[in-house]
């Protein structure tokens, strides 16, 4: 009777666990019944147990390389190489101003230093930290903006507005005056000294007495920073010279220049005001202007600003880009369905609904909804392929050396329509319609918004 008595209780147990969403063991034996076992079942296992997924996963049926004729294309030369960086918005938005640059002056395979512009954005990014700590310590360690700011204390992503900022505050100089280190190279280890020091900096400036002079404590800090920039980068020029050379290595000239005095002769045009940022997020209603709290690289600089449009708009500014020889600041979800080898972005290059037996249905809303999707690496979108005036692909310049097709990527339309995000444009293709959604006040998103990623 006893035993019959503890067994009862038992089941009564395990049925009021199962009733609050726990796996009893009926549940787990009907759960089980979805590997039956057979012959196809077994040589999937096999194969999967031994397999990378995504080999088995690639489709026979893309196995032909894609055509690569593109009916416009942005000229442009050479290509750069972020390495085992989070940099890529610099490169991209770097790349842009380059390509201009090579066609105007014909300057041949000629580069900005991104290691130049780096330095600042981690100095800018890092009194960006100190100060915003500085502002927030009345409120609660508990607050949610204090601590998003000691998660996020420095990083090295970043978006296009980032680019503009630094290089109107600090100029330009050619990759050669202030060339890549080993740390510029592979950002992680020093990224995360500096995230350390500045989450040690930050409570001190929190725990300092009403009387403590807060800008000191910083400016001190500071120090710190650049001393460790300097030591990991190299100590950023004032002044240099360089010789001019055009695309046949002939001498144009030699001559001495600020990083500004270079900048206003080989860029020469205003970042901060002649570029407009486009986001596609159907999450979020289109035809708003939203902006990121936080999202700057420079304290006193610019918050991430962008209006948000359905793909048809942002494309027919695209094409009118590329067709007027203007290289575009461009960002995606990257490494969905990209053959990494062969360079394409296709959403047939793999089939894991055949090889695991299941739907993946969710719209491109929906995944950014549920944080599936989202912006992750930023390129430079330089061609298109029409056909009676409908693209058919897209070609990004990508910072990855000659990774994937001659160092860029193949997109098709129907995967730039899905994992596009988005898209910087020059004022001079955006119609007047559009630009006058800028002046609508912008709807201020927290720094943890899923769209605040920054690209790397």
């Amino acid at each position: 009777m006893k035993k019959i008595l503890v067994l009862a209780v038992a089941l009564l147990s395990v049925s009021a666990f199962a009733q609050k969403g726990g796996l009893d063991a009926n549940v787990l034996n009907e759960i089980s019944k979805g590997y039956e076992g057979t012959s196809t079942d077994k040589a999937l296992r096999n194969a999967m147990n031994t397999t990378p997924l995504a080999t088995l996963a690639r489709n026979a049926d893309r196995a032909v390389m894609i055509d690569t004729h593109f009916s416009d294309e942005v000229k442009t030369v050479g290509r750069t190489n972020q390495k085992s960086s989070g940099r890529c918005w610099l490169f991209t938005g770097l790349n842009v101003l380059r390509a201009s640059a090579i066609e105007r002056f014909d300057l041949g395979n000629f580069q900005f230093s991104q290691n130049y512009c780096f330095f600042y954005d981690q100095l800018e990014k890092a009194n960006l930290f100190l100060q915003a700590v500085i502002d927030t310590r009345g409120k609660s360690f508990d607050d949610r903006t204090v601590d998003w700011l000691f998660s996020h204390p420095i990083s090295d992503g970043g978006t296009f507005t980032g680019v503009a900022d630094l290089v109107s505050k600090y100029g330009v100089v050619p990759a050669e005056i202030f060339p890549e280190t080993l740390t510029a190279n592979s950002t992680s280890a020093i990224r995360g000294q500096l995230s350390n020091l500045l989450r040690q900096d930050g409570l001190a400036l929190r725990d300092a007495g009403k009387k403590a002079d807060l800008q000191k404590m910083k400016v001190d800090m500071l120090k710190e920073i650049y001393r460790i920039l300097a030591l990991t980068l190299g100590v950023p020029p004032t002044q240099f010279e360089w010789t001019r050379r055009d695309s046949k290595g002939n001498v144009v000239s030699t001559k001495t220049y600020t990083p500004l005095e270079f900048y206003k002769e080989f860029v020469g045009y205003d970042l901060q005001n002649n570029y407009i940022m486009f986001m596609n997020d159907p999450a979020r209603e289109y035809g708003k202007v939203y902006e990121i709290e936080y999202d700057r690289h420079t304290y006193d600089g610019h918050n991430w600003l962008y209006v948000n449009l359905p793909l048809d708009d942002i494309k027919k500014m695209a094409i009118a880009s590329i067709k007027g020889g203007d290289a575009m600041y461009f960002s995606c979800d990257v490494g969905k369905f990209l053959d990494r080898e062969r360079g394409i972005a296709d959403i047939d290059n793999f089939d894991y609904e055949s090889l695991l037996g299941v739907k993946f249905t969710m719209d491109k809303k929906q995944r950014v909804l549920t944080h599936a999707s989202g912006s992750s690496h930023a390129m430079t979108l330089i061609g298109v392929d029409l056909k009676e005036g409908v693209p058919q692909k897209w070609l990004v310049e990508n910072s990855w050396g000659d990774t994937g097709w001659k160092g860029n990527i193949i997109m098709t339309d129907e995967w730039f329509n899905e994992y596009m995000f988005r898209l910087v444009v020059e004022k001079k293709y955006v119609p007047a319609d559009i630009q006058a959604l800028l002046n609508q006040k912008p709807i201020m998103l927290p720094a943890w918004d899923p769209m605040f990623l920054g690209e790397e």
